[in-house]
């Protein structure tokens, strides 16, 4: 890692906190404005207060004088057709229309001693008194040497918040990071420091390089002569703490909103009139400091005052202007291939955060009125019609909006019948209670599958009927006390007879349960082989006398990433007893035989690569969406492409106003591979005419 020379810079212990968010592009601003923007407003976001800090002595860091010049965007459109069910209009007032907000200008300002206002002024006072160049390098290096604290053999010393000292260094101060292998601990790279300080420098300009250290956490760009801030500081995702405070700046960048971690944004003593609606994704600033900027509007001086950073963040987020719509999603077509085949069908699988879930602690960048259900559940029912798929997978359907909503909107405008069953709790539950449980439904076109069986999987049932599993107090602890389920259907073409088996299931979200995860996946393979053996005939063209010629789906949310071991398992048919997702825990043969099936299954999109997510948050961003297929009976032939990129690069997460869960829709097609002859009947020569290929164009609604 590259670090400054001989420089006043923090230092932290470790790498940053967590995994860190999936990097977004920054979005683009226009060129350093000379006027503020037409409509702005305050900014606030979380923020982690006290840092550590590394003082080297020697030359300053103030070589930064570049301007940047950052380039125009270009409005992008829709994402999905609007269907015939909604209003016409953009996302955000098809169904709501959202108000065009104006804040209103005063010239008098009520005195007000809010703890709120108190503790604004707190931060002021401390604020101005920090101007000295490189003030909190220096407090916290003094401050160390009056204490003895550090590491006697480094030159890197912790430095606390001055508005906590009591508080914990954050940065820590540690010369080496010990991570334990084959149960030996040994060295560890790490970065050892996340703080910079160019205070009080009488900088002009910041060089663009400064925003390639993406892993700063904190950085003090205080009582300098700035009067631009580059977009590129959006770079910065890690950043809890920004003090941006005495300086001349009349705007602040939008892309401030991408930053967040935020949770102290200091921006005292500055020329600001407005801010930014932007930052109103700021959903963790706890401290947004604004006091010294004379002309700031009152009215964004006024909520401050009386309510809070907290308040204001929630103003500017539900008031801020709806981007434009994303462009469609490209459909990729893996055999190019003119004509149909009255065998190939779609198949949609989408986690559609039901309305429980959706609350504005966990996704509080997201304005109220698009993390509404009236909105979401209209907007959720456009997209997945829009693609016409003809087997349709859904995840976090709650019983009362499958049973008053869903079912008969999908039957109505889509011709879907459906199967549903709740997570295991319902049972446990009275009637009232169990409409909120969520669980899985898997609806298919009427005209072209009747259903031939149904069959709910409930894994902590399984474990224990399992024998091998009863003596384990893993099972007991980690697997019973997860109501997971999945649910399988037999369907049978009605014009060719083919059946597919549809698995559809919702795997444990906990990432600390990667065990329970595997053993989940297991018991469903073993519980899957059962059913089809159950379902083998040979009184079909396709000779279904083995559970491998059944075509098989299984998808739904996995919450793995293609790390895991659930991905190996499914993909390779194998794992070791002592894979390193089964950690200690004990789980029967499981974990002193290992796992096995017997089905070739394959991700659809692996036949390109993984899409860049399926889940988009600003705490996680990857993959855990699947649709996996058995390829000796299937093949792909077409597939749903990713969301454009440069959509993404202004958004910090879903669910937005074009976007209505945190998940995004997958969608695969499939071509059914000509049955093989019955090894009991040959038939030579026979004529190949009865199973032409026809298309039929209304079978994927998003190649029109």
């Amino acid at each position: 890692m590259n670090s400054f020379p001989h420089q006043l810079i923090y230092q932290q212990n470790g790498s940053p906190n967590g995994p860190v968010s999936p990097v977004h592009s920054p979005t683009h601003t226009p060129s350093p404005p000379t006027t503020s923007p037409g409509q702005t407003s305050p900014l606030s976001y979380p923020v982690s207060h006290g840092v550590p800090a590394i003082y080297s002595g020697g030359n300053m860091l103030f070589s930064f004088q570049s301007k940047l010049q950052p380039k125009m965007q270009s409005p992008l459109n829709h994402a999905f057709a609007p269907h015939s069910l909604l209003n016409s209009g953009p996302p955000g007032q098809s169904l709501m229309q959202q108000p065009n907000i104006t804040v209103p200008q005063t010239h008098t300002l009520p005195v007000t001693n809010t703890p709120h206002w108190q503790s604004q002024l707190n931060y002021y006072a401390i604020c101005r008194n920090s101007n000295s160049p490189h003030h909190h390098a220096r407090q916290a290096a003094a401050a160390a040497r009056n204490s003895n604290l550090g590491n006697p053999g480094s030159s890197a010393i912790a430095i606390t918040d001055p508005n906590n000292p009591n508080k914990p260094p954050l940065n820590g101060v540690l010369s080496k990071k010990e991570k334990e292998v084959n149960g030996e601990k040994q060295d560890q790279p790490f970065q050892q420091w996340m703080t910079i300080d160019l205070g009080g420098m009488g900088l002009k300009n910041i060089s663009k390089e400064l925003f390639q250290y993406d892993f700063l956490t904190t950085l003090y760009i205080n009582h300098n002569n700035l009067t631009y801030i580059s977009p590129e500081i959006s770079k910065l995702r890690n950043l809890t703490l920004l003090d941006i405070s005495g300086n001349k700046l009349s705007v602040i960048p939008p892309e401030l909103g991408m930053l967040t971690s935020l949770r102290e944004l200091l921006l005292f003593d500055n020329l600001l009139v407005n801010i930014p609606f932007e930052l109103g994704t700021l959903y963790q600033l706890e401290t947004l400091g604004l006091e010294g900027n004379v002309g700031l509007n009152d009215a964004i001086k006024s909520i401050l005052q009386k309510d809070g950073t907290a308040s204001v963040i929630q103003f500017l987020r539900d008031n801020c202007q709806v981007p434009p719509r994303p462009i469609e999603r490209d459909w990729i077509m893996l055999e190019n291939e003119a004509g149909g085949d009255r065998d190939t069908f779609t198949l949609l699988c989408y986690n559609i955060l039901c309305e429980k879930y959706a609350t504005t602690q966990l996704y509080g960048y997201t304005p109220l009125w698009a993390l509404d259900w009236d909105y979401r559940k209209e907007l959720i029912v456009s997209e997945v019609l829009s693609y016409n798929a003809d087997i349709v997978c859904l995840q976090e359907v709650d019983t009362s909006q499958y049973d008053e909503y869903f079912k008969d909107t999908f039957h109505n405008h889509g011709g879907y019948d459906s199967v549903y069953w709740p997570k295991s709790r319902a049972k446990t539950m009275a009637d009232w209670e169990k409409k909120s449980v969520d669980g899985c439904a898997t609806f298919y076109k009427s005209s072209k599958y009747q259903l031939i069986d149904k069959q709910l999987i409930e894994f902590n049932q399984v474990a224990l009927q399992r024998p091998d599993f009863k003596k384990t107090d893993d099972m007991f602890n980690r697997v019973i006390t997860k109501d997971n389920i999945a649910v399988i259907t037999l369907l049978e073409n009605k014009e060719t007879l083919s059946r597919v088996i549809v698995v559809n299931c919702h795997i444990h979200w906990d990432p600390t349960y990667a065990d329970v995860k595997l053993v989940q996946v297991a018991m469903l393979m073993d519980e899957l082989d059962k059913l089809a053996q159950k379902w083998c005939t040979n009184n079909s063209p396709y000779n279904y006398t083995s559970p491998q010629k059944i075509s098989t789906i299984i998808c739904g949310d996995f919450n793995s990433t293609p790390d895991s071991g659930v991905y190996e398992f499914l993909t390779r048919g194998i794992i070791r007893q002592d894979h390193d997702d089964f950690g200690d825990h004990r789980y029967g043969t499981y974990t002193s035989e290992g796992l096995s099936h017997k089905l070739s299954l394959k991700s659809a999109y692996s036949n390109i690569e993984e899409l860049p997510f399926t889940n988009f948050t600003p705490s996680f961003t990857g993959v855990i969406d699947y649709i996996w297929y058995s390829t000796n009976t299937l093949s792909v032939t077409g597939l749903l492409g990713g969301i454009d990129k440069e959509y993404l690069t202004k958004m910090v997460g879903f669910p937005n106003a074009h976007f209505p869960s945190d998940h995004v829709v997958i969608l695969a097609e499939f071509r059914v591979k000509p049955p093989q002859p019955i090894p009991q009947q040959p038939q030579f020569g026979l004529s190949s005419n009865g199973l032409q290929r026809r298309f039929n164009g209304s079978q994927l609604g998003s190649r029109r």
